[in-house]
């Protein structure tokens, strides 16, 4: 249980609160390894395997609140990832009187960021592009990070965030843990980990590149002109389903979203010319 890896109380009753009784396979991992190290550590991950409470409870241990300098700062590639994992913390130390968790990403208003970096937040949840931007601007300030989470470190290489990253990683102090989490283990990954990480251990859960195993992959080779009968036999047989259909084309996208709203069902297209 959480109790027994030694969450404090506060943590536990946030914990407890949402439903969090057992923790999973990489929670029971990493906690324990944070909790006793002080070494770097990789972590082989899926989404949607808990890796967020994997670093983000043993960090919400060990910061103290009564400093208010950045102690911890997450490295996300997308805006979506950045307020889920900001929005987990946050329900994790609700109960942790003056612990304040900053998101801070591209494509909002950085003025809005920018006043909530007036009193610096013990955590913060960054993308690269946008948190080089902030430390240019001088309103961040990275020589107190202890800990610094890679999180979907192969995504973040995938979209060019590489030298963001290796800049980032120049700005923390040496001394601090690095914790990189990934889906997969490219060369790419391995070589920031020779490079910036000391020591480090690694931990796989799960099978290298496996997909998640509760989600089920069904497919049906079906003849061109077939294919949107088959698509409304699918749709029928699951009436209540909630489903995206991707299409190679704007003009298809169209053209499958009008023919599902002719023949009655809830049906509405998403695409570039919108």
């Amino acid at each position: 249980t959480f109790k027994e890896l030694g969450m404090k109380e506060e943590i536990l009753k946030a914990i407890e609160e949402l439903g969090f009784e057992f923790p999973m396979p990489i929670q029971e991992k990493v906690i324990p390894y944070m909790e006793n190290n002080t070494n770097d550590l990789v972590a082989l991950a899926q989404t949607g395997t808990g890796k967020t409470a994997g670093f983000g409870l043993p960090i919400l241990q060990k910061i103290d609140v009564s400093v208010l300098k950045t102690q911890a700062l997450v490295l996300a590639p997308t805006r979506e990832l950045c307020v889920q994992i900001s929005n987990d913390l946050k329900n994790f130390s609700k109960y942790m009187k003056g612990l304040k968790v900053v998101p801070v990403y591209g494509g909002e208003d950085i003025v809005k960021q920018l006043r909530q970096l007036d009193t610096p937040p013990q955590i913060l949840v960054a993308t690269p592009g946008r948190l080089i931007d902030l430390i240019e601007r001088k309103k961040v300030n990275l020589s107190f990070v202890n800990f610094l989470v890679l999180d979907e470190a192969d995504e973040m290489l995938n979209m060019g965030f590489k030298e963001d990253i290796e800049t980032i990683l120049s700005k923390t102090p040496e001394n601090r843990q690095t914790l990189l989490f990934s889906a997969t283990m490219p060369k790419e990954i391995a070589n920031i980990a020779r490079k910036y990480m000391k020591d480090y251990e690694e931990i796989a859960v799960g099978k290298r590149n496996a997909g998640a195993e509760n989600v089920e992959h069904i497919y049906y080779v079906v003849q061109a002109r077939q294919r949107y009968l088959a698509l409304k036999r699918i749709v029928d047989l699951n009436p209540d389903v909630y489903g995206i259909v991707f299409c190679r084309t704007r003009q298809e996208t169209k053209e499958v979203a009008e023919h599902l709203m002719k023949d009655g069902y809830n049906a509405d297209a998403l695409h570039g010319d919108l």
